[in-house]
C-alpha cells in the first residue's frame, strides 16, 4: 500500500494525501456479510452527548468481520482484499471448504488465494489463528483475545502488532506496541502477522471536509465557551484557562490518570506502558 499525493489543484489538494488502494482486489463487498447499523451521533439513550465531535458523514454499510475464528480444522481461501469504511485495516474476503463465507483482517502480506486456517493444527503462517499456547515464541501476532471465545480485541488497528514473549502455566506474556507488557490466558485466540494497510498514519487529510465525510465534527476549545458549558470556559478576554486541560465533566486530558486504581487486570499487568514526552 502507497501513498498517492495529486497536483496541487486547489488549497485543500495542495495538503492531502490518499491510499492508492494498491492491495484491494475488490470494489464491492459481500452483500451476505453487510448490516444497516443506526449512527447515533454521540449520543446515548438519553439524548445527552457521551462522544463529543460525533456525526453526519457519509453513508456506509458495516462489514461483519470475524473476530472469533472458530471454524476449526476447514481451510479457507482469500477470495479478495477490500476496503472497510469502519476501521483503518483492510479486510480479507474467506471461502471456507464447507461454503462458509467471512471477513477477517487483512494482515501484512496476505495475498489473494492464500489458504488460512483456524485452530489447533494450524502452521505458523501469516493469517493462520491459533491459541497463544500453540504459537512459538517470538511471533508477532495481532487480533488477540482477552477471554478465550471472546473475540479479538488487541492489536486491531491499521499496522498494531504485537510479539509473543513467553509461556508460563496457564499464561502468555505479550508485548503490546504502547510498550506495555502483559499476561493474558494462554488458551486465548490470536492470528498470525501483524495488521496491513501501514501507510494509513502518512495520509494527510488536507482539509476539513475529509474529516467530515468521516463522521467528526470540527473541534472547539474549552476556553472559548461559557462556564456553563466547560470548567476551563468564561473570564474577560482570552484567557489561558486557570487550571490544567479538561473534558466537560473534569476529567484530565495530559497526563492525567483515569484508569480505575483498582481494576481487576492490575495483576495481569506486567509493565505499563511508555508515556510520552511533551
Amino acid at each position: 500500500m502507497g501513498i498517492k499525493v495529486y497536483n496541487p489543484t486547489s488549497a485543500g489538494r495542495r495538503n492531502s494525501s490518499v491510499n492508492d488502494f494498491a492491495e484491494v482486489t475488490a470494489a464491492k463487498p459481500e452483500r451476505s456479510l453487510l448490516q444497516r447499523i443506526r449512527r447515533t451521533g454521540g449520543r446515548n439513550a438519553q439524548g445527552r452527548i457521551t462522544s463529543r465531535f460525533r456525526g453526519g458523514g457519509a453513508r456506509k454499510l458495516y462489514r461483519v468481520v470475524d473476530f472469533r475464528r472458530q471454524m476449526d480444522g476447514v481451510p479457507a481461501t482469500v477470495k479478495a482484499i477490500e476496503y472497510d469504511p469502519n476501521r483503518t485495516a483492510n479486510i480479507a474476503l474467506l471461502y471456507y471448504a464447507n461454503g462458509h463465507k467471512a471477513y477477517i483482517l487483512a494482515p501484512k502480506g496476505l495475498e489473494v488465494g492464500a489458504v488460512v486456517t483456524n485452530g489447533k493444527g494450524s502452521e505458523p503462517r501469516v493469517g493462520n489463528c491459533m491459541e497463544l499456547k500453540d504459537i512459538p515464541l517470538g511471533l508477532e501476532v495481532h487480533a488477540i483475545e482477552l477471554q478465550p471465545g471472546r473475540g479479538a480485541q488487541l492489536a486491531r488497528s491499521a499496522g498494531a502488532v504485537c510479539q509473543l514473549m513467553a509461556l508460563e502455566g496457564d499464561y502468555a506474556t505479550v508485548v503490546l506496541r504502547s510498550g506495555e507488557m502483559r499476561r493474558i490466558p494462554a488458551s486465548c485466540r490470536a492470528t498470525i502477522g501483524q495488521v496491513g494497510n501501514l501507510d494509513h498514519q502518512n495520509v494527510r487529510w488536507g482539509k476539513a471536509g475529509r474529516l467530515r465525510h468521516k463522521g467528526r465534527r470540527p473541534h472547539n476549545r474549552g476556553t472559548a465557551m461559557n462556564p456553563v458549558a466547560h470548567p476551563m470556559g468564561g473570564g474577560e478576554g482570552r484567557t489561558g484557562g486557570g487550571r490544567h486541560p479538561c473534558s466537560p465533566t473534569g476529567k484530565l486530558a495530559k497526563g492525567g490518570k483515569t484508569r480505575k486504581p483498582r481494576q481487576a487486570s492490575d495483576k495481569l499487568i506486567i509493565r505499563r506502558r511508555k508515556k510520552a514526552r511533551g
